[in-house]
This record gives structure tokens, C-alpha cells and sequence, in this order.
């Protein structure tokens, strides 16, 4: 990983732009707030990746392409970008004097894996109306989740892996059917060999949603807000063995893996998203040991 300085804000940035490289994410920002016309940055400026940060001092607000961004009452914040995010990204705070600091960030592109296959998409079957029924209400019970902003202080953290198996699935990866772009993986599976192995808190949170009746895609779904709009969904539970509202601590088992939902076999789906972005596990913890 290389360290670079941009405009004066220092930042962790990606060496190796492939899905698959072995890219460890920046420690936790230990800082005050920046001094003033200074913002202080660490994180992963890429595609998928994140930034923390502490704002200049005085800032009484933020925003993030023009869309405001909260600040705890230390002055940090965090920001990330999208699988699909452009080349740049525009950071502005509002001091309290009246004066606006702002400051521009490089995305830098990854090397998604992406399979070309000379076939057109398989054709479905229309769903149902009962499945259509029922698809709209779990959708709607995840954006209520997501909606939730609980306070945590997990964002601060480190993350851990939530279990240790084989990455069977990885974020990013796409196929291309005749030239018809299908849907991104938008997490990384975790393959254990087995349903019933536990799996554990990456960070601090609260449960947003816990599903003991299995979703139709999705199977026993948990997910966990982290604070400032970073929140984590884990797919195919076998088992939830926490409720919602409870908060959780990093390392605490959390759920046991399984095949429930649209599974060909026992695995983890774990994805993690700020806001609308869906984010690389892989640039939050670094390569599994």
C-alpha cells in the first residue's frame, strides 16, 4: 500500500487494483480535528474503498458531493465510494466564520473480474404475484434497517473477518452475457464447508434487522449498523442468535453460516454498504489470515 499526499490531506491509497489483491485497510484514524483549512484523511481512495477523516477546525458542517455528511462531536467523519464510483470526489466543510474549505479526492479504478459469456441471459419465469408480494415487503423491511442510525462507534474500527473459510465469492465480479452486463457480487462469500459454523460481529453495531423466517433471496438475513451510514448484511444464516435493537461487540458471535435462501451451498454472503455505496470487505480488513 502506498501512502501519498495530496493538497495536504494525507491519505492511504491502494497499490494493487485487482478484486483479488491482498490490500489491507488503513488503521483508525487517531486525530483531532484538522487544523484550520485542513482536513485529515485515512482510508482506501478507490472504487469500493472508504475514507475517515477529521474536518478543519471550526467546521460546523459537511458534505460529500454536495450531499451533507454528519460529524461526531469530535470532528471525524466517514465517507466511501461506490464499485462503480468516477475518477473524483468532492469533500466541503463549513467553518463557523463563514469560510468554506474544499477538497478534491482521485478515485482510482480497480480491475473487477469480470467473465464474458457468448450466451444471452437465461430467460425466467415471470414471478409470481405472491412472490412479488412478498419480495416488496422484505425489500421494505431492508430499507427500514438501512434507515436506522443508531449512534454506534463501530465505523472507528478495525474489522475483523467474520469467519475464516475459503473466499468462494469475491466483491465486484460480473459477468457479461452477450454483451448484456448482469448484477455485480456485491459481497464476499465465505465458505466454511458446513452449515452450523458461528460467525462473529466484524465491528461494534446495533442489529437493524434480524430474520428468523428466511427471506426469499436473502435466506435468515442479519445486518448490523456500524454508525455514520455504514452497515453490514450477512446472507444464508442458518441460525440468528441475536435480536433487534441489541448491540453488539466486535468479535461476538452473531449467527451460524448456512444455505438458506438462494444458496447452491453453506456460505457466507457478507456486504457491507455506506449510504447507497456498496463497499469491498476486502479494503476493511486486509487479507485473511
Amino acid at each position: 500500500m502506498a501512502r501519498t499526499w495530496l493538497l495536504g490531506v494525507a491519505v492511504a491509497v491502494l497499490a494493487g487494483c485487482g478484486s483479488g489483491d491482498s490490500a489491507k485497510a488503513a488503521d483508525p484514524l487517531a486525530v483531532s480535528a484538522g487544523r484550520t483549512g485542513e482536513f485529515k484523511l485515512a482510508g482506501e481512495l478507490t472504487q469500493g474503498g472508504w475514507v475517515r477523516g477529521a474536518a478543519p477546525s471550526g467546521a460546523r458542517a459537511l458534505s460529500f458531493n454536495g450531499v451533507a455528511v454528519p460529524l461526531s462531536p469530535d470532528g471525524q467523519f466517514m465517507v466511501a465510494f461506490d464499485r462503480d464510483a468516477g475518477p473524483s470526489a468532492t469533500l466541503t466543510a463549513m467553518l463557523g466564520n463563514g469560510r468554506t474549505v474544499t477538497r478534491q479526492l482521485s478515485i482510482s479504478p480497480r480491475a473487477w473480474k469480470i467473465e464474458h459469456i457468448p450466451l444471452g441471459p437465461r430467460p425466467g419465469a415471470k414471478p409470481s404475484e405472491a412472490f412479488r408480494i412478498r419480495r416488496e415487503a422484505e425489500l421494505a423491511r431492508i430499507r427500514e434497517a438501512r434507515a436506522v442510525w443508531s449512534g454506534s462507534e463501530g465505523w472507528r474500527q478495525n474489522f475483523i473477518w467474520p469467519a475464516v473459510g475459503r473466499l468462494s465469492g469475491r466483491f465486484g465480479s460480473q459477468r457479461i452475457y452477450n454483451g448484456v452486463p448482469g448484477s455485480f457480487h456485491s459481497g464476499m462469500d465465505i465458505a466454511t464447508g458446513a452449515s452450523g459454523t458461528p460467525f462473529v460481529a466484524p465491528a461494534d453495531g446495533v442489529v437493524i434487522l434480524a430474520a428468523q423466517s428466511p427471506f426469499s433471496l436473502e435466506g435468515k438475513l442479519l445486518m448490523i449498523d456500524h454508525g455514520m451510514g455504514l452497515n453490514s448484511a450477512f446472507l444464508h444464516c442458518s441460525a440468528v442468535l441475536v435480536s433487534e435493537g441489541e448491540r453488539v461487540r466486535q468479535g461476538q458471535v452473531i449467527g451460524r453460516i448456512g444455505m438458506t435462501g438462494r444458496a447452491t451451498g453453506p456460505h457466507l454472503h457478507w456486504s457491507i454498504k455506506w449510504r447507497d455505496a456498496r463497499l469491498d470487505p476486502l479494503l476493511f480488513t486486509g487479507a485473511m489470515r
